[in-house]
């Protein structure tokens, strides 16, 4: 529009249209920018904020321990386990941790399948655990798997091992992989060798450890503990030990469930083929007695570390205490 400007002038009001209509298509350009922008890589300090389709913790939990429960029916199912009424929470009996209720079936297998202890383990909306303990008649590892919910961090915690039964020095296992050797701990180094070379024939397959490092590769944003694990964590766990925390998302849980049960069927497999790992009568079975014992301390140690931190000095070892059974338990040739 002309002006008293002049021809060809633009008015007041052009100057200010044109203005607004740049500032439209600036704003325009800015958010297809921002729409077609990456998404920020997962790392700790986004843990917190992690988006979830869940509706939060409880969903998470009744979705792995209901994915647990299946798994107790099938060790119940393999093996002629009995129940042990005095060891266990049932639901309904009013135990709680932290104000949360809390269930554990207590179980045993003696005889041949020589199951010294079974706890599957619940607390609500917080912990799904199953730890199994194989008495002293074979070399299968004991089993524990073990889930930790975090709905205020909006985060959730794995571990997943197949313990030793021998002494392989995994605790002492350096930085680039190798172990102590004759020049540190002299002739004992052959016999540590000698142990982690049997176990990995029959236990600590290639295949094995391609199960977990395809299972970690599949939880996103998955990061191992900022801490190092206590000594009687570290001397008491397997070569392909699982221990990581990842943000609490439906692919997440799916995936974490996925592993577990997994996991189990490793385990399983090698208790059902138990004439492959029975020790001989005699010192065989003596000396594996003699092993087991004082891990089992060790484990309860570490477990009662990881439940106070988590529950308090009072629950933490209530909780610890139930969910690691008898240590002194005569269970030798089968009795339990």
């Amino acid at each position: 529009l002309p002006t008293k400007g002049g021809k060809g002038e633009p008015t007041r009001v052009a100057r200010s249209l044109s203005i607004i209509n740049m500032g439209l298509l600036l704003l325009l350009i800015a958010g297809a920018a921002s729409a077609f922008s990456p998404a920020p890589r997962l790392g700790a300090r986004v843990l917190k904020s992690s988006p979830t389709s869940l509706k939060g913790a409880a969903d998470a939990w009744a979705a792995i321990s209901a994915s647990q429960a299946d798994t107790v029916a099938k060790l119940r199912a393999a093996l002629p386990v009995s129940d042990k009424p005095d060891q266990s929470w049932p639901a309904g009996s009013g135990a709680t941790i932290a104000g949360s209720a809390a269930t554990l079936e207590a179980m045993d297998a003696p005889g041949p399948p020589n199951v010294a202890w079974v706890s599957a383990l619940n607390v609500e909306g917080k912990v799904c655990s199953l730890t199994v303990l194989n008495g002293p008649l074979t070399s299968v590892p004991h089993f524990c798997s073990r889930c930790v919910i975090d709905g205020d961090q909006n985060t959730l915690s794995l571990f997943l091992d197949w313990r030793p039964r021998a002494d392989g020095m995994y605790g002492a296992r350096k930085p680039d992989g190798s172990y102590p050797g004759p020049e540190e701990l002299g002739r004992a180094a052959f016999e540590f060798s000698g142990n982690r070379a049997e176990m990995e024939r029959k236990f600590y397959t290639p295949e094995l450890e391609s199960f977990v490092s395809a299972s970690v590769a599949s939880f996103e944003g998955a990061q191992p503990p900022a801490a190092p694990p206590s000594s009687d964590d570290a001397d008491t766990r397997g070569p392909l030990a699982v221990d990581v925390t990842m943000p609490l998302t439906d692919g997440n849980v799916a995936a974490v469930v996925r592993a577990r049960a997994q996991a189990f069927e490793s385990w399983l497999g090698w208790q059902l083929d138990r004439e492959a790992h029975l020790h001989r009568p005699g010192a065989p079975v003596n000396s594996q007695y003699v092993f087991d014992t004082p891990v089992k301390q060790k484990m309860y140690t570490a477990l009662l570390g990881k439940f106070t931190a988590l529950f308090g000095d009072a629950d933490g070892a209530k909780l610890a205490a139930a969910d690691s059974g008898p240590l002194d338990e005569a269970y030798v040739g089968g009795a339990s």
